[in-house]
C-alpha cells in the first residue's frame, strides 16, 4: 500500500495567490469566459459521418464478401473503442465481412466485458448495415478453425504500427482469399490516418459518432449520474441525447426542470495515478520519501524501464518537466483553472483513476475548489455494485460525465479518454462545448518563473496559452480523427 503524505506543495507562492484570487472572484458577479467557446467558428462545422457520398473511392459494400475479419482487441475502454473503429475500416478496405470484435482480458484492466456487455450489438450492426457486413459470430464450418496453424493468425508484430491501405491489401488481402478468415490478435494502433481514402474515414467517424452506442445499463445509470452533478432532469444539448438516449428528457417548452441548485459543471480528467507517475520519472516535490517509493514500484512493476535505466543515460526530471513529459499534479491543475477565472464555488467533477498521494495530494486543488465530486461520491454503492469489477463499463462513466459537461478540462493530452471525449465533444457540441488543454511544456515554461511572476502576468499567460489552443482549426495530416474530427467526410463546415 502506497504511503499517504502529508499535503505537498510544489508552488506555495502562487497557491496563495490563486487562493485570494478564486475567492474574490467569488465575491463578484462575472463569470470566467472559458465556460464558452473562445471561437464562434466552432459552430460552424456540423456532423455529417452518417451522410454517405455518391462516390465511393476505395470502401463500400460488395455481395461477394473476402472473407471473415476477426479482432481481438487489447487495453482499456477507449483503446478498445478505437480499435473496433478501425476494425470497421479495415473490412470495408478488404470488402471483408466483420465479426463483431472481442476484447481481450488484461491483468492491467481486470475486466471480462465483452463488445456486447457495452455497446449495443443490435444497433452497431443496424446503423452500418449499408457499408460493411457484420456479423455476430463466425460461420459454423470456421468456428473450430486454428487460426494460428493455417497462418491467419495476425499480431501487432505483423503490421506496421499506423499501417497504410496498402500494406492491409499486399499482406492481409491474400491471407483473407486463401484462408477465409483472418484473426487480428491485439490490434493496437494498426490503421493510420494518412493516407486514407475520404471514406474510410467517414466510415471511421461513422462507427466512433454514430454506431457505437452504450448498452441500456450504461446509459440508465449514466443519466442518474448528469442528474446528479446538473441537477437538470433534461437534455441541454445533442451530447446528453447522443450519449444516454431515452434515459433523459427532451426539453418541454415551458417547462422548468432544474432540480435543485445550479446546473453548470466542469469535467477534469486528472492523470496522476501512480504507475503513470512512476513511469513518468518525474519528481513532484515529495522528497526522499517519494523517490523510494516510486522507485520501489517501478522495480515491482516496470522491469523493461529499470533495465533501460541501468543501461542508459537518462533526463532529469527538471529536464523531463522542461520537456512537457511530466504529468500535471492537482496542484498544477487548480493554477491553471484559477488563472482562467473560475470561481472557488465551481461544481467539477474528477474523472479517472484513484489519485496518487491520496487526498493530500489532492489537498491544493480541493483548497481551491470545493465542490469536487467523483461518480464514487455521486452513486450509492448498491447502484455501483453492478460496475464494481468492470473497469471498462466504469469508464463509460466517466466517459458520458466528461461529453456532457459544460466545460471540459484535460491534462494529459495522450489520454485516449481525454482524445476520444474532446472528438466527441467537437462532433456533437455545435460549437458550445470547450475544452481546456494546457501544453504541458508551455506550462512548465510559465511556472518556471513561480517565484517571481506576478498573478496578473501569470493570468495573462495562461489564458492566452489556453486560447491559441482552442483556435479552430481543420485535422491536420497523420493526426487522429477521433480526436480532431473537423476534417473532410466527418464534419462539414457551414457558412
Amino acid at each position: 500500500m502506497l504511503e499517504e503524505k502529508s499535503s505537498t506543495n510544489m508552488y506555495d507562492r502562487l497557491l496563495k495567490l490563486a487562493a485570494s484570487s478564486v475567492n474574490e472572484k467569488e465575491l463578484k458577479r462575472g463569470e470566467s469566459k472559458f465556460w464558452e467557446e473562445s471561437y464562434p467558428q466552432a459552430s460552424m462545422w456540423k456532423p455529417c459521418a452518417d451522410k454517405k457520398s455518391t462516390k465511393v473511392v476505395g470502401a463500400g459494400k460488395s455481395r461477394n464478401s473476402s472473407g471473415y475479419i476477426v479482432v481481438s482487441a487489447n487495453g482499456g475502454l477507449n483503446q478498445q473503442r478505437v480499435a473496433v473503429c478501425n476494425a470497421v475500416a479495415v473490412a470495408s478496405l478488404l470488402n471483408a465481412t466483420l465479426v463483431i470484435p472481442k476484447f481481450l482480458y488484461s491483468n492491467v484492466w481486470n475486466d471480462p466485458s465483452q463488445f456486447g456487455d457495452i455497446y449495443q450489438e443490435d444497433y452497431f450492426i443496424n446503423t452500418l448495415e449499408n457499408e460493411v457486413d457484420i456479423v455476430k459470430e463466425l460461420p459454423h464450418d470456421l468456428k473450430s478453425v486454428d487460426f494460428e496453424s493455417i497462418g491467419s493468425q495476425v499480431t501487432d508484430a505483423d503490421l506496421s504500427k499506423e499501417a497504410t491501405p496498402d500494406e492491409y491489401i499486399k499482406k492481409i488481402l491474400p491471407l483473407l482469399l486463401e484462408n477465409r478468415v483472418v484473426h487480428f490478435l491485439g490490434f493496437g494502433n494498426r490503421l493510420g490516418f494518412d493516407p486514407l481514402p475520404v471514406e474510410l474515414q467517414r466510415l471511421r467517424c461513422k462507427c466512433n459518432f454514430h454506431a457505437l452506442k452504450f448498452v441500456p445499463k450504461i446509459q440508465q445509470m449514466g443519466s442518474i449520474l448528469i442528474k446528479r452533478i446538473q441537477k437538470y432532469d433534461i437534455a441541454k444539448s445533442m451530447l446528453d441525447k447522443q450519449l444516454l438516449g431515452n434515459f433523459i428528457s427532451d426539453a418541454s417548452p415551458g417547462k422548468h426542470h432544474i432540480l435543485d441548485g445550479t446546473s453548470r459543471y466542469l469535467a477534469l480528467h486528472l492523470r496522476f495515478e501512480v504507475d503513470m507517475v512512476a513511469y513518468s520519472m518525474c519528481e513532484f516535490g515529495g522528497g526522499e520519501n517519494e523517490r523510494r517509493e516510486l522507485q520501489a514500484y517501478r522495480e515491482a512493476h516496470f522491469p523493461l524501464l529499470i533495465e533501460r535505466l541501468t543501461t542508459s543515460e537518462h533526463p532529469s526530471s527538471a529536464e523531463l518537466r522542461n520537456l512537457g513529459r511530466c504529468p500535471l499534479t492537482p496542484e498544477e491543475a487548480g493554477l491553471v483553472l484559477a488563472a482562467l477565472g473560475f470561481k472557488s464555488d465551481t461544481y467539477i467533477y474528477l474523472a479517472g483513476s484513484e489519485i496518487y498521494g491520496g487526498e493530500s495530494r489532492m489537498h491544493p486543488f480541493t483548497s481551491l475548489y470545493r465542490n469536487v465530486v467523483t461518480k464514487e461520491d455521486l452513486l450509492s454503492a448498491s447502484e455501483l455494485a453492478p460496475f464494481k469489477n468492470f473497469s471498462s463499463q466504469l469508464a463509460a462513466l466517466d466517459f458520458i460525465a466528461c461529453a456532457t459537461a459544460d466545460v471540459f478540462a484535460i491534462t494529459d493530452s495522450g489520454s485516449q479518454l481525454s482524445s476520444l471525449v474532446y472528438g466527441y465533444r467537437t462532433y456533437y457540441g455545435g460549437g458550445h462545448a470547450p475544452t481546456l488543454s494546457p501544453p504541458k511544456k508551455r506550462l512548465a515554461a510559465i511556472l518556471l518563473h513561480n517565484h517571481t511572476i506576478k498573478w496578473s502576468t501569470f493570468e495573462e499567460k495562461i489564458r492566452k496559452m489556453i486560447q491559441e489552443g482552442q483556435r479552430v482549426r481543420q485535422r491536420g495530416f497523420h493526426r487522429s480523427v477521433y480526436r480532431l474530427p473537423r476534417c473532410r467526410g466527418c464534419m462539414c463546415k457551414h457558412q
